[in-house]
């Protein structure tokens, strides 16, 4: 059995939509089903990524040449700012 579903679009969404449908020579309805097909099982189309996720493929990415940069840190900064200060 089918539903039948009503939605307002904006004015811009509404021209994509029918100049899609006639580029492509289908029903605008056609569209609107793809397009939620597509979201509704694309997950990464629709799922935002935690800041993590956009950056983890750059984690150890880079090497600072520092081996205790991580826990020394303060120390480093300090000697740093000292010797261009």
């Amino acid at each position: 059995m089918q539903s039948q579903l009503t939605v307002r679009l904006p004015e811009d969404l509404d021209r994509e939509v029918s100049s899609a449908a006639k580029r492509l020579r289908l029903k605008r309805s056609d569209i609107v089903r793809l397009a939620l097909e597509q979201f509704l099982h694309e997950p990464r189309a629709r799922e935002e990524q935690s800041p993590y996720g956009k950056v983890k493929h750059l984690v150890g990415a880079v090497e600072s040449g520092v081996s205790d940069l991580g826990s020394g840190h303060r120390e480093h900064l300090v000697k740093r700012i000292r010797r261009h200060g």
